[in-house]
């Protein structure tokens, strides 16, 4: 099946992928970042799932998630009848995770086939099945998995299977629950008290919601997607809930998704903000104040849920990969570069912090301020980028532009908050990167920022100068950078993050067309006054997303696909601050800015100008 093939369930802790087919095909259990039992996703069934349809010829008809959750329904028809699978995970809270399915009959008689192999630890385990008085139980070291049916099951060479009859009114249930092996089973929930539980929780969650501007359903499910990668229990958020999705499709360009990098969680979290969600975003800033340490040079660009800080890369060989892209990786090398414009993500923590509390915690302040002096020591040298190159280290544009939002948004904390700390210095510091940018990551013969210092290179993160309010957005600059990423390394109308001809990232071959990159030419588009555009660009894109609204990290123009880990925090919190982006515009305000960790306001762009 393709990427966008799949549906995404989750109960805030970890996250599973339905195929349209009935199958289950990515699991990871208890959380994002365990070992996966369901992984036939990167190879074949010999590598777990759990499907559920049909038997026989079916066609999968329609699939929706019920309003404003995180229910999904998918139907099938045969010649005999119809059928409704309901798929969803409970929320946990302190319970164990739980996996549940019912099977609804709409019409007629339907036979249908469920068959259930349970692969740990990345599918290279065979557990020990066995009956139990409600289902069966699958034990491999210390998983314990636990299927509770009233469906007679059959267990053949460590899978599960059960034929039954489903007719029109008649429902069967399937729960599917994880717990440590040595501990006592915990009891199983009834499923139709379960999914009432999860979607009134779902829903009044989606009811917060406060945005009411245009797009507003692709904004919500948007939004959903954010918080089914956010997890309740740490605070973290993690950028896919899957690894090794190809951007690349039989290439090597794939990699672990499912870590908490700061940038996309900050990213993340603000755009809940802006809709109205502020818990969220406090539990982030609680989360990154346990994880750093007193060090802050020892600040990493990412880490694991509840912030482990080595995620050591290695390969699963025995998997053939999605659609024969190899390899598999579990774990992830970037977690050991140096990006200097996560400080700028790190401070952009303390600022939303500060704008949703009214106050900066005293306590934290002198935290916070060794850290940006340290970036007052480093912010001169080269890094690896926002795009974890692994290639040679450069001046990236986007790497200072971050820098610069240290000490721009220092400077603004203490004065709004009247905090003790060198202003002087650092707006010194300040106004001497934004010269330094304007001066060397600037080429006035093409009119565009570019990649790094001295390049001719161009980099779709350059963007971000008008909407982190650099410079404003209708800045004669940003017009020209605007019109030379469009057409430099547009494709199609979308746009890519670099060229992989004339980059120098470490790896062989191609990419798609990165969808947060297009999303920020959406906004940039608006900050320049181009609304048309705006809207056309940002119309094209939501129409490259699945049936259930969903959006992987890339699409590939050449295949017409989507591909990259799916779904993606990255491509739905721009679409998001995209649809801010122009319903601002359209409304003729300013906007505040994407995220609000940048503060910038048209008294910030004002400032910004002086400093040239």
């Amino acid at each position: 099946m393709r990427i966008e093939d799949y549906g995404l369930i989750g109960d805030l802790q970890t996250a599973a992928l339905v195929g349209r087919n009935g199958a289950i095909e990515w699991l990871c259990l208890p959380r994002f970042d365990s070992a996966s039992c369901f992984a036939a996703l990167l190879g074949d069934e010999r590598h777990g799932r759990w499907s559920l349809a049909p038997a026989g010829t079916a066609h999968a008809g329609a699939r929706r998630y019920r309003p404003g959750t995180l229910v999904l329904e998918t139907e099938f028809e045969t010649a005999e009848g119809a059928v409704r699978v309901i798929d969803f995970m409970p929320r946990r809270g302190d319970g164990p995770p739980q996996l549940m399915r019912i099977v609804e009959g709409l019409r007629g008689r339907v036979q249908m086939q469920m068959e259930l192999l349970i692969r740990p630890d990345y599918g290279s385990v065979a557990p020990w099945v066995e009956p139990a008085p409600d289902g069966i139980r699958a034990t491999a070291g210390p998983d314990t998995f636990r299927l509770s049916t009233p469906v007679p099951l059959h267990i053949s060479d460590a899978a599960v299977r059960a034929d039954f009859v489903v007719t029109e009114g008649q429902r069967e249930r399937f729960t599917l629950c994880w717990h440590l092996s040595f501990e006592d089973a915990p009891p199983v929930e009834d499923a139709d008290s379960a999914l009432a539980r999860t979607q009134a929780w779902w829903q009044e969650w989606s009811g917060r919601c406060t945005y009411s501007g245009p797009y507003r359903d692709q904004v919500l499910t948007s939004l959903i997607a954010l918080k089914a990668m956010t997890s309740e229990t740490t605070g973290g958020v993690v950028a896919a809930p899957t690894t090794s999705l190809p951007e690349d499709v039989g290439g090597v360009r794939n990699w672990d998704y499912r870590y908490c990098w700061l940038r996309d969680s900050v990213l993340a979290l603000e755009a809940l903000l802006a809709a109205g969600y502020t818990d969220e975003a406090l539990a982030f800033r609680d989360f990154l104040t346990l994880v750093g340490t007193g060090d802050p040079t020892k600040i990493q660009i990412m880490y694991g849920i509840s912030g482990e800080r080595r995620l050591t890369e290695f390969e699963l060989g025995d998997f053939p990969g999605y659609e024969g892209s190899a390899p598999v990786r579990v774990g992830n090398a970037a977690s050991e570069q140096f990006q200097l414009d996560v400080y700028g993500e790190v401070v952009g923590v303390l600022f939303l912090g500060a704008e949703i509390l009214g106050r900066v915690e005293r306590r934290l302040w002198p935290r916070w301020r060794t850290l940006i002096e340290h970036v007052e020591s480093i912010w001169r040298e080269p890094d690896d980028g926002i795009w974890e190159t692994r290639g040679p280290r450069r001046h990236f544009t986007q790497s200072k532009v971050m820098a610069w939002v240290v000490f721009d948004r220092a400077v603004r904390l203490v004065e709004r908050f009247d905090l003790e700390a060198p202003l002087e210095r650092w707006r010194a510091v300040r106004d001497e990167i934004h010269r330094e940018i304007c001066e060397r990551g600037f080429d006035p013969e093409r009119g565009t920022f570019t990649q790094y210092y001295g390049s001719g290179e161009l980099d779709a993160s350059v963007l971000l100068i008008p909407i982190v309010g650099f410079l404003p957005g209708t800045d004669e600059r940003v017009t020209g950078t605007i019109d030379a990423v469009t057409r430099e390394l547009g494709r199609d109308g979308f746009v890519s993050r670099y060229s992989t001809a004339q980059t120098d990232d470490g790896l062989p071959g191609d990419e798609g067309q990165f969808l947060a990159c297009s999303f920020w030419l959406v906004n940039a588009l608006a900050a320049n006054g181009r609304i048309g555009e705006a809207r056309a660009l940002f119309e094209r894109l939501i129409a490259l997303s699945n049936d259930l609204g969903l959006l992987a990290e890339e699409y590939d123009v050449g295949r017409k696909r989507q591909v990259g880990n799916f779904p993606q925090a990255f491509s739905h919190l721009t679409l998001v601050g995209a649809a801010f982006a122009i319903a601002a515009a359209e409304a003729g305000t300013q906007r505040v800015t994407d995220n609000q960790r940048t503060g910038a306001s048209t008294g910030t762009e004002r400032e910004s100008k002086g400093t040239r």
